[in-house]
């Protein structure tokens, strides 16, 4: 007959506690793997946001640098067009400086016999012309000669009425005329603008 063995050692337990603490090695190699995962994430992260605070805070500074500019800008151009409008002024009284001399030096010339002037008035390109004439014909003659003339335009008769100056009885009249104001091109050309 043959002996029969029987294995008293307990090989089931070690294998099974053997199997335990390679699981609890593994489970520990994939937590540490795990975190080590999430803190390189993390890093990762925080990374990329301080850069992009970076960037935003280097475009916050441009564009406060860029308001400030345009800012500039906008007052460069207020002041170009403030001193275009005063180019444009003194331009203006250049080109009229001796209009007031050649206005009434003209006005001698159109002026007929029988008729003068009390008062002349500008306001602007209208002239106001007040005055007397031995006739009514004078003052029409006197309209008729301004019209023909290149500086004035559209002589406009307000009023004639009989008035005595003195012992003679004449016609008193007022009467507004407009200046036809001379551009450059027009001043060579020799012509009405």
């Amino acid at each position: 007959m043959t002996a029969i063995r029987i294995n008293l050692l307990p090989h089931r337990q070690l294998r099974k506690a053997r199997q335990q603490r390679w699981f609890a090695i593994l489970a520990a190699i994939v937590v540490g793997l795990g975190l080590a995962v999430v803190a390189a994430g993390q890093a990762y992260l925080v990374n990329e946001k301080s850069t992009q605070d970076a960037r935003n805070a280097f475009l916050k500074d441009e564009m406060v640098k860029l308001d400030k500019q345009i800012a500039e800008i906008a007052e460069l151009k207020e002041k170009t067009n403030d001193l275009l409008e005063r180019k444009k002024v003194v331009e203006t009284l250049q080109n009229n400086r001796g209009e007031a001399v050649v206005m009434f030096d003209e006005l001698m010339r159109r002026l007929p016999e029988g008729l003068y002037l009390k008062s002349v008035k500008q306001s602007g390109d209208l002239l106001a012309l007040a005055g007397y004439a031995q006739s009514s014909a004078r003052v029409s003659t006197f309209m008729r000669s301004l019209e023909a003339a290149d500086l004035f335009d559209e002589p406009v008769l307000i009023e004639v009425k009989s008035a005595m100056v003195g012992p003679v009885r004449s016609s008193e009249f007022s009467l507004n005329v407009k200046i036809a104001r001379q551009t450059p091109e027009a001043t060579q050309k020799g012509g009405k603008p």
